[in-house]
């Protein structure tokens, strides 16, 4: 046994579950697709000032839980604890918020947080993400939203909940933050909170200890402060979502762990995850792009947790069990069936087919029992008989029930092609 282990806290996927895995990544990018959607590749890590002055300070990803390192130029990296700073630099450094608006654009990959690992939390974890750049319109923060529902739906998942919230513009926080410095100046706080909370009050709402929380129980909610035209917002999200039959928990003590978001905010939760229950979140980010150097472009987007959808899908038993099901196994039996099975692969894989066949010296046991193992739809066995008559037996692995078919590749196409 080797003596090297994958680091501590990271979430590594191998075959079979490794199947379940790209089939939840490839719902959730296929969610985004049909909505319009396109792929953007962003590196794995940034200047740290991205996430620094993106994420923002006062917030435990920035505080503790980036993998900051400085490379031999002696510059300052970080690899990438979230998504959407990582965009805004692309877009404002291609110029794509110069062309057609909205940008839309997903992306998936592993993300990075030094956090103390347990069941749902890992240091490295898989998102998929989309970002909606270029306008403000309440129709294009339930379209993000929405893309996420469908996912999930797709997946088959039920026992999950959309929790929304506004955060308003910065006319309704300057109004709240008065009343909630006031508020905060009241409480007694150890030195480390109160620092957190001069760079921004609202964090204190996210804060897990007990006592923070039940200090906070009575503070002044940013929902009660929202502006005319901020209330008009929210309220217009809330009726489209309705008449799409999304249903949602309006949450007002909502604010989540990053700094950027303004507006619209939502998260995911499920039912039967336990403490780590959030499968995914968002909000709009009006002003991250500004703060980046960027135009003053309003933007909206969400990342999902891919771990956490599979463990959502896997509690709730909804993946399907043939996800890349191979539709044929062949197990040649002589050095003749070799030659053949392997030509013939070749020809099949060429058509769409999905098929492996058995390797090495085995006999007609050896091989059936390869074939069962593989999870094959279909087995064939190919020996000198067969290559001989041209015509072989087709087993459909499930039953055991035989079809008799010529050995040529038209023909197998036929019956593995009918057989959903």
């Amino acid at each position: 046994m080797s003596k090297f282990q994958a680091p501590k806290g990271v979430s590594e996927y191998f075959p079979p579950n490794s199947e379940q895995f790209e089939f939840i990544r490839d719902q959730l990018i296929n969610s985004a697709k049909l909505a319009g959607y396109s792929l953007i590749e962003l590196p794995v890590f940034e200047d740290t000032e991205v996430f620094t002055r993106g994420v923002g300070e006062s917030t435990d990803v920035v505080c503790k839980e980036m993998y900051t390192f400085e490379d031999r130029g002696g510059r300052s990296l970080t690899l990438r604890p979230e998504g959407t700073a990582g965009v805004m630099r692309a877009v404002i450094e291609h110029n794509l918020d110069r062309g057609q608006l909205p940008v839309k654009l997903f992306y998936s990959g592993a993300f990075f947080r030094a956090e103390r690992p347990q069941a749902g939390r890992y240091r490295q974890f898989y998102q998929v993400g989309i970002e909606a750049i270029g306008y403000n319109d309440p129709e294009i923060d339930v379209e993000v939203i929405a893309v996420a529902d469908s996912a999930f739906k797709a997946l088959g998942l039920k026992q999950y909940k959309l929790n929304i919230t506004s955060l308003g513009d910065s006319k309704s926080r300057d109004s709240h933050r008065t009343e909630l410095v006031k508020y905060i100046s009241s409480l007694k706080l150890d030195e480390e909170t109160t620092a957190r909370a001069k760079l921004n009050p609202l964090r204190l709402f996210d804060d897990k200890r007990e006592e923070i929380k039940q200090a906070m129980s009575k503070a002044p909610l940013l929902l009660d402060y929202l502006n005319n035209e901020s209330k008009a917002h929210f309220e217009e999200v809330k009726k489209l979502l309705t008449e799409l039959g999304i249903a949602y928990t309006i949450n007002p003590r909502m604010v989540r762990g990053l700094d950027y978001y303004t507006g619209t905010t939502f998260e995911f939760d499920h039912a039967l995850l336990g403490a780590q229950s959030g499968i995914g979140g968002g909000g709009r980010y009006d002003g991250l792009m500004n703060s980046l150097g960027g135009s003053d472009v309003s933007g909206i987007g969400f990342g999902l947790g891919v771990d956490r959808i599979l463990m959502a899908a896997l509690a709730e038993d909804c993946l399907p069990n043939d996800i890349n099901q191979l539709k044929l196994f062949i197990a040649p039996i002589t050095e003749k069936g070799k030659t053949a099975a392997f030509n013939l692969l070749s020809e099949l894989r060429g058509n769409g087919i999905t098929c492996d066949m058995a390797y090495g010296d085995r006999g007609l046991k050896g091989g059936m029992k390869a074939a069962d193992k593989s999870g094959a739809l279909y087995g064939l066995v190919i020996g000198d008989d067969e290559i001989s008559s041209g015509k072989c037996e087709l087993k459909l692995m499930s039953s055991g029930e035989v079809f008799s078919s010529t050995l040529t590749a038209s023909d197998l196409i036929k019956r593995i092609g009918s057989s959903n």
